[in-house]
């Protein structure tokens, strides 16, 4: 046996190989029997006996190994694989393998019957495959198991080398003809080359099939373009948007894919030029099945620790579909672009990622909702209920975008022939939601009037045309907030412009005790302006007289008879306007404090009940516009009309 060198054994394998395999059987009992001439038959026989016995004892895999091998023979050298072990023979893995060979021809004087592969790409189950290719036993190569005979292939060098149509050379042509044609058998491999990384890279699977995939998507999309064409009826040719579009049934398919492999196969798209629409609706269907856990990422009732490898694995997920996120708008929904913010939130991400989706939200903020915004704050318990922080920066990056365009296209805006520009629509749509916001956050205790007010003074003030939704969103906030000092309450009120508040509006805010006393008396003023308008419309046919600047009342409305340039001109116009008339109006509280403080003075001097009752006339005959109250007495006192006449001469020279 010591003479059998290995060139005798590979001389006998390759004759072995010419037989049919038939004849394999019996060429190596032979064989056996005629390098054992001292073994009968009989103990042949008792010693296959014994190694069925404990070939039944043993594992599952060696089961399936003993199934296709040769059992009347023995076996000469074992494998052992991941844990697994098989018994086989040396003849026909040296013919095939040139590391087996190698190994086999390293140990040739110590005559080695047990070889350990360390680190074999696809475990116990590759290698079976590739050992019944050695022993010539005919199995189906699939997209399922083309990956694992790749990277085997070259792990056990079977290559052309060693031996002709081997099984490295096998697997590639099936990949290359096969796979590399069919998207969902690409698919199918990258979901088998994630077990098999570095090696299935260094091999270029993964990058072929990538490129298969993106491919493929391209072609069908442009195929789909295609059948979407059609003439109108001017005779011209363009697309149906309206058709739906098949082009994206890879969408679906591409969901099973680990993040990372997901990652390159959506930059190839990018690449190939794939439409974004299509982009961002693999996106969201892939961020729909990978966060999943997402609800119980966060549980405010409990102080249990959430798994940090799920954390983990959802963070990487928003971090790397923010990043694949396509520049152009309205890719995605923004309700999607909320949900992928409210989760970068909840699992602590980048900054530069959560930046970048309150830019994208910013930049298309006039279509979102209130339900949008609430974004619960995932902090200490101590914060308030909504991450108001956030939706301020929003907010910021919606006005910064906002004065740029205006910046850029000042000269295209004024020169529109539409009443509002896109930019001032979705403006004046920001004000109501930002409105709406603020009465939804209004109630909560923990809410600073800082944070609160931050929010109402981002937007312009030509913004708002009407100031009722800020009215309501105040008096909310002072209903929730009862300790609020007088001081804190009047910088509150000054948001407000009542000359901007609705007739309904102006009637609650007259009889609303929660304002400051200036609040009240600058409502009084302008429902008294309104109702001198509305009285001098009613006579108006008899005498055509102009009406007073100062008496004339806007909503802050765009008239759409005007032009863009005049309504914007119209609006600065009124703003110094009301500027000057509030000015007026800190002028005449003024006196009204002097002509308070001294009615007071005499009060503490007169102990009579004669003077109370004086007093509480005068108090009810004080009128700011010239005239007395229809509900004052018929007798007032001198006093009394002393100050009406100031307060008449004072109004004349406002109006002049």
């Amino acid at each position: 046996m010591n003479n059998f060198t290995i060139h005798q054994q590979l001389h006998l394998h390759l004759q072995l190989c010419l037989l049919p395999p038939f004849f394999h059987s019996l060429f190596l009992h032979s064989l056996v029997y005629s390098l054992f001439p001292s073994l009968s038959m009989d103990k042949l026989h008792h010693h296959q006996q014994l190694q069925q016995q404990q070939l039944s004892l043993a594992k599952c895999s060696r089961q399936r190994c003993n199934e296709w091998i040769f059992r009347d023979v023995p076996s000469d050298i074992t494998i052992e694989v991941s844990g697994g072990t098989f018994a086989l023979h040396k003849f026909p893995l040296v013919s095939r393998s040139g590391r087996i060979r190698k190994l086999v021809a390293e140990h040739r004087d110590a005559d080695i019957s047990r070889v350990e592969l360390l680190n074999l790409p696809g475990g116990a189950e590759s290698f079976e495959l590739a050992a019944k290719f050695c022993y010539g036993i005919n199995f189906e190569i699939t997209s399922a198991n083309v990956a694992q005979l790749c990277c085997v292939s070259d792990y056990l060098e079977m290559t052309e080398e060693f031996s002709k149509d081997n099984l490295g050379s096998r697997a590639e042509e099936y990949l290359e003809s096969v796979v590399c044609k069919n998207l969902e058998m690409c698919v199918e491999v990258l979901q088998q080359c994630e077990n098999l990384l570095p090696l299935a890279d260094d091999l270029k699977i993964v990058s072929r099939c990538i490129d298969a995939i993106a491919s493929k998507a391209c072609t069908e999309q442009i195929a789909s373009s295609f059948s979407r064409l059609e003439y109108s009826s001017s005779g011209r040719l363009h697309m149906n948007r309206q058709a739906k579009c098949d082009g994206d049934w890879w969408i679906e398919d591409l969901s099973v894919l680990r993040i990372d492999l997901y990652q390159r196969v959506m930059t190839a798209m990018k690449c190939r030029g794939v439409r974004p629409e299509s982009i961002g609706a693999s996106l969201v269907n892939y961020a729909q099945k990978e966060l999943t856990k997402k609800s119980s990422l966060w549980n405010p009732s409990s102080q249990t620790k959430v798994d940090l490898i799920s954390t983990g694995h959802e963070r990487l997920v928003v971090e790397t579909i923010v990043n694949l996120l396509p520049v152009e708008k309205l890719t995605v929904p923004i309700s999607f672009l909320f949900g992928l913010l409210r989760s970068a939130v909840m699992l602590d991400c980048t900054i530069a990622c959560r930046l970048d989706l309150e830019r994208r939200i910013g930049s298309q903020l006039d279509i979102a909702t209130i339900d949008d915004l609430l974004i619960p704050s995932f902090r200490h318990a101590g914060d308030t209920l909504f991450d108001v922080d956030t939706v301020h920066r929003i907010l910021v990056n919606f006005s910064q975008q906002d004065d740029s365009e205006d910046d850029m296209e000042d000269a295209s805006v004024f020169e529109s022939d539409s009443p509002h520009s896109p930019s001032q629509t979705a403006l004046f749509k920001v004000v109501k939601l930002m409105d709406n916001y603020l009465a939804e956050i209004a109630p909560d205790a923990n809410l600073k009037l800082s944070k609160f007010m931050v929010i109402a003074e981002t937007l312009p003030e030509h913004a708002r045309t009407i100031h009722d939704g800020l009215y309501r969103a105040i008096d909310i906030y002072l209903k929730a907030h009862q300790g609020l000092p007088d001081s804190d309450r009047k910088k509150l009120c000054k948001l407000i412009d009542f000359q901007k508040l609705s007739q309904e509006a102006g009637a609650h805010a007259a009889q609303n005790e929660r304002l400051p006393l200036q609040a009240i008396v600058q409502v009084l003023y302008f429902e008294q302006i309104r109702l001198r308008n509305a009285l001098c419309c009613s006579y108006g046919d008899e005498d055509h007289k102009p009406m007073p600047q100062s008496w004339r009342i806007s909503s802050g409305a765009l008239s759409a008879a005007m032009s863009p340039r005049d309504n914007y001109a119209s609006l600065r116009r009124e703003n110094r306007e009301l500027k000057l008339e509030l000015a007026r109006l800190r002028m005449r509280l003024n006196d009204l404090e002097k002509e308070h403080v001294c009615m007071k003075r005499d009060m503490q001097k007169s102990h009579s009940r004669k003077f109370v009752s004086s007093f509480s006339k005068k108090i009810g005959k004080l009128s700011f516009f010239g005239h007395s109250s229809s509900r004052g007495s018929s007798s007032p006192s001198k006093h009394s009309h002393i100050t009406d006449s100031r307060v008449n001469e004072r109004t004349c020279a406002s109006t002049e």
